[in-house]
């Protein structure tokens, strides 16, 4: 008596692996041993990426607005410090889109983070 393979379940499962390879160069797109590695490893950086995306727009962000403010004579630290003593919540996302934008809006926030800063400097 032959043994039995689960045949039919077997051949789609390889199916499956076969077709989420396509675009894949060379035999990770047509040898099943070879895809289902190359399908693994699309797997992990596939979820790694998603994680590393935010991260990437935050420092994008960052950088935005560091230039935006550079160009009022202020650093991003001072910056976000003079936001902090304003009581203005606005996130980074925000900010980098006002300062792209909307440079008048985002000039009026540089201007009372400033101002902001001062009456600390002179609270202290």
């Amino acid at each position: 008596m032959p043994r039995a393979t689960n045949s039919p379940a077997s051949r789609a499962r390889r199916k499956r692996v076969i077709l989420r390879a396509k675009g894949f160069r060379g035999f990770r797109s047509k040898l099943y041993r070879y895809a289902k590695d190359a399908v693994r490893k699309a797997h992990i950086y596939e979820y790694r990426d998603r994680k590393k995306r935010k991260g990437q727009f935050r420092r994008l962000w960052i950088q935005r607005i560091s230039a935006a403010v550079r160009n009022e004579g202020l650093t991003y630290s001072r910056f976000i410090e003079g936001l902090n003593a304003a009581g203005i919540e606005a996130d980074r996302k925000i900010l980098a889109d006002l300062a792209v934008q909307d440079a008048a809006a985002f000039s009026a926030i540089i201007a009372q983070a400033k101002a902001a800063l001062e009456n600390k400097g002179a609270a202290a």
